[in-house]
């Protein structure tokens, strides 16, 4: 199984831009589908964004979908959220969470491994 750790986190204004990572441990990251999903304070938690194991398929938010970039380095064992035009709404803690079934990623639906998060504020 593996193991996962966010960075990238922190203070925006509207319009900004940040980079999220999640690096992984153990020898089998490259098997597990990955994805970001997000909660923000008094919300239900929400689906960001997707990838498969070889990185040729991603999906997204309709929310993130154009401003957002999911992708991932199997050789580095890390995955990286790029979140341009930022904007109010996108504040919220943001985890990243791995499963081999890509399904369970998308519906967020007994993903088996997350990470602990990193929070993202962005400011008006």
């Amino acid at each position: 199984q593996v193991q996962l750790v966010e960075s990238g986190g922190g203070m925006v204004q509207a319009g900004g831009s940040l980079r999220l990572s999640c690096a992984a441990s153990g020898r089998t990251f490259s098997s597990y589908a990955l994805g970001w999903i997000r909660q923000a304070p008094g919300k239900e938690r929400e689906f960001v964004a997707a990838i498969r194991v070889t990185g040729a398929t991603t999906y997204y938010a309709d929310s993130v979908n154009g401003r957002f970039t999911i992708s991932r380095d199997n050789a580095k064992n890390t995955a990286y959220l790029q979140m341009n035009s930022l904007k109010p709404e996108d504040t919220a803690v943001y985890y990243c969470t791995a499963d081999k079934s890509y399904f369970k990623v998308v519906r967020i639906l007994g993903v088996e491994v997350w990470g602990q998060g990193t929070l993202v504020t962005v400011s008006s």
